[in-house]
């Protein structure tokens, strides 16, 4: 099929993208209805599940070699500091260390955190790299770190955004701590003063939001290999194109002297979207040695060094008229982004989620003495949405309005900015039947349930961009056999990305599943396709393996036409099968097509369509929460959580679950327990481990009823598919909050919201 290049533009998180990309030449005809469908939409086992489940699937922290060497950090101890001196003799002679680098002998290494080096000598967080260990083994690695003698002058800090915006403030960078780039952020549109001016009520409220850190499942790791000039890195990460892009760079080697390579890995959540330091460091001490080089990091590491949901500091202003017309919305946020430039906002779903003419935004994104943010599914919108749905509660109930009547009273039709309308918007269907699965007639006034256990229903709305973009590839070959392998530059985090690429190609080349192979997570030997994050890896390569089956189809019944001496408009394809419309006997199997075409391969690369023009592309969900809430211990349990989502196609019924079961555990875990905490005298993280970071567990896991009410979006992509990693977390803290609310009557205003915060809002009501 002929290709086109064009200029495509996306939202990637928020910031919004250009980019240049090759696309299919024509429109591709659209997937018919799930219900017309033999695998799409279905709930078909993960292909890789046995694979996981014995043990054979060899993730990056699997990886070895016999001669494997392995490496270890030493991070400083301190918030902020110079390091006077380093004295490594100790454990140079420690025997079964084979080198040790850090700032005083190692060339500078530029880094892609803005200017920032491999090493430096002021260290401005706790768990900052100061040098790095190679050894035999892990343990030597670890007793060697100890050995290693670091003199530090210790310099005033600050580890709260707030602060740290103030002017008499420690400077973490020069230039101070709110930079110039994207340090400051504003957006107006209408006359928010005016709009508040004309107002019946007005609300205005603080709220708070803790760090909260990723902690996937397999810890972050590298196992880099040197043949001559090509670096090999086995890399637990969310982007081999982005890993390979960023360390060349890093290397100063060209980027096809590096091959990245990520088979399976075990949760990501945004924070593997980066390159490690760690890689880097390894690669060039594995260059020197001339062996391979497995860095692992532990739990500590993962708490202190490798990223973080950022804190936010919200004040909302709300204006409403009587009727409940939302007549302005303003936000002012601090959050803080670390040590280092990161991302802290906390803007979008308070600009774009419900009608209002009247919006103002101001957020500062600052440096600390903490380490540095990444992205945390669905970045910014976690924490906005849950102010933002908040407040809009209390609005409601001064206006003696239902929270969900209000909410459909300010239901937005179209984009608010461009004016342009969504592909696909059924968030007032997504309400109807989320209300009906959770109960919502049974919903009582605020505070007035009996009892010392109170029960509540609460609810919040969620949108989010995860509609897919070019450029994204895929390859599809298929073999003399009739077997399929297809080939494509993604990530699978655990999602179920090997078994939705089946998926597509078995419904469109009519074969069993069992007979496609999926390769996927290789630099070298897949075609590009973009980073696992923002909800975008189902939308962005499914539509180009559809492409590509498409193509193999086509260069089947072309094949056939010529073989069968029938006119390509006279067959029919079937189950793999073509045949002569008028005589079913004259047909050939797509395995006799290949080999008589004496093809040992045939093969055909797909792309993702062009970016949709003149809409724009959203996802919108509801989730209800039903909780009770003890007020004698404080304790919280919610019973149910119901999400209702517009998110496009389903492709795969039981992965879509297990991501929004997921995402719904971890937005309670968020909402209820986790918790970075920072010793504000000494500026160390005090609870660096899973032992006193708290993670909901199995027990604290409530009934999860998930509801999709779209069906394919054709406007996105012939596929029709829409991403819901992130849709399956946003709402869920602000439903939970709400629903606490409705419970003891009192607002809690900061997450999580722990026992004890229930138990003194409810002492200070009395």
């Amino acid at each position: 099929m002929a290709q086109k290049i064009i200029r495509s533009q996306y939202h990637l998180y928020d910031e919004k993208i250009d980019t240049m990309a090759e696309v299919p030449d024509s429109e591709l005809k659209p997937l018919p209805k799930n219900k017309d469908l033999k695998v799409i939409g279905k709930s078909i086992p993960r292909i890789d599940g046995n694979e996981k489940v014995t043990g054979a699937a060899i993730y990056t922290f699997d990886k070895t070699f016999v001669n494997i060497a392995h490496g270890r950090t030493l991070r400083s101890p301190y918030p902020f500091a110079t390091i006077t001196k380093i004295d490594t003799s100790k454990a140079e002679k420690l025997k079964g260390v084979i080198k040790i680098i850090h700032t005083y002998n190692t060339n500078e290494i530029s880094w892609y955190w803005g200017n920032s080096k491999l090493f430096d000598k002021t260290t401005r967080y706790e768990g900052e790299e100061v040098a790095f260990v190679v050894a035999e083994t892990e343990a030597i690695a670890e007793k060697a770190v100890r050995l290693i003698k670091v003199e530090y002058k210790e310099l005033d800090f600050v580890i709260n955004p707030v602060d740290a915006a103030k002017e008499d403030a420690p400077k973490i960078h020069e230039g101070g701590n709110i930079p110039k780039r994207r340090g400051h952020s504003t957006y107006s549109r209408g006359d928010f003063e005016e709009g508040i001016k004309n107002a019946d009520v007005v609300v205005e409220e603080k709220y708070i939001t803790e760090v909260a850190v990723h902690n996937p499942t397999e810890p972050f790791c590298s196992v880099v290999k040197w043949d001559d000039e090509q670096l090999t890195i086995w890399d637990s990460t969310q982007g081999i194109f982005s890993v390979r892009d960023s360390i060349a760079s890093s290397l100063k080697i060209p980027q096809s002297k590096v091959r990245v390579i990520t088979e399976y890995m075990g949760g990501g959540f945004g924070a593997k979207l980066e390159a490690g330091k760690y890689s880097v460091m390894a690669a060039l001490v594995s260059k020197e040695i001339k062996r391979p080089v497995k860095v692992v990091l532990d739990r500590r590491e993962m708490n202190l060094a490798v990223g973080n949901r950022p804190n936010s500091y919200q004040t909302i202003k709300v204006g409403a008229k009587r009727d409940g017309t939302l007549m302005a919305l303003g936000l002012t946020n601090y959050g803080s982004m670390g040590a280092y430039p990161a991302g802290a906002g906390a803007h979008w779903p308070l600009r774009s989620l419900y009608k209002c003419e009247n919006v103002t935004t101001s957020e500062y994104s600052v440096f600390t003495n903490t380490g540095r943010a990444r992205a945390f599914r669905a970045p910014g919108h976690v924490q906005g949405t849950f102010a933002l749905e908040s407040i809009l509660d209390d609005v409601a109930e001064k206006l003696k309005i239902n929270p969900l009547d209000f909410r459909i009273k300010n239901f937005a039709p179209i984009d608010q900015d461009s004016e342009r309308p969504y592909t696909s918007k059924k968030l007032l269907e997504a309400y109807e039947v989320g209300a009906k699965a959770i109960g919502w007639e049974n919903r009582k006034t605020s505070g007035s349930d009996k009892g010392f256990i109170k029960r509540g229903f609460g609810l919040a709305s969620q949108i989010w961009w995860g509609g897919g973009y070019p450029p994204a590839y895929a390859t599809v070959k298929m073999n003399r056999d009739g077997s399929v392998q297809v080939l494509c530059g993604t990530q699978d985090l655990g999602t179920g990305t090997y078994t939705i690429i089946a998926q597509v190609a078995a419904e469109v080349l009519e074969i069993p599943i069992e007979k496609i192979d999926v390769l996927i997570g290789d630099t070298q030997a897949t075609p590009y396709a973009p980073s696992s994050g923002g909800s975008n890896t189902a939308p962005s390569i499914t539509p180009a393996v559809y492409d590509g089956a498409l193509q193999i189809k086509e260069k089947l019944m072309s094949g056939a036409s010529a073989l069968l001496e029938v006119s390509q408009e006279k067959l029919v394809y079937s189950k793999g099968e073509i045949f002569e419309s008028d005589n079913k006997s004259n047909s050939l199997k797509a395995s006799e097509i290949v080999r008589k075409m004496r093809e040992r391969v045939l093969v055909a690369t797909g792309s993702r369509n062009e970016s949709t023009s003149g809409y724009r592309v959203n996802t919108f969900g509801v989730q209800f929460a039903d909780v009770e809430v003890n007020t004698l211990t404080g304790k919280i349990k919610v019973n149910k959580i119901v999400a209702a989502h517009d998110i496009g196609r389903t492709l795969n019924r039981q992965t879509l679950e297990n991501q929004f079961h997921g995402g719904v555990i971890m937005g309670l875990s968020y909402a209820l327990h986790e918790e970075r905490v920072v010793d504000e005298f000494t500026g160390k993280v005090v609870n660096a481990n899973l032992l006193d970071y708290k993670i909901a567990t199995m027990l604290d896991t409530p009934e999860i009823d998930v509801i999709i009410v779209s069906e394919a979006d054709e406007l996105v992509s012939a596929v029709g598919a829409k991403g819901i990693g992130e849709p399956a977390i946003i709402p869920t803290p602000g439903a939970i909050a709400n629903a606490v609310y409705n419970a003891i009557g009192v607002r809690i205003n900061s997450l999580p919201i722990t026992p004890d915060k229930v138990l003194m809002a409810l002492n200070k009501e009395v």
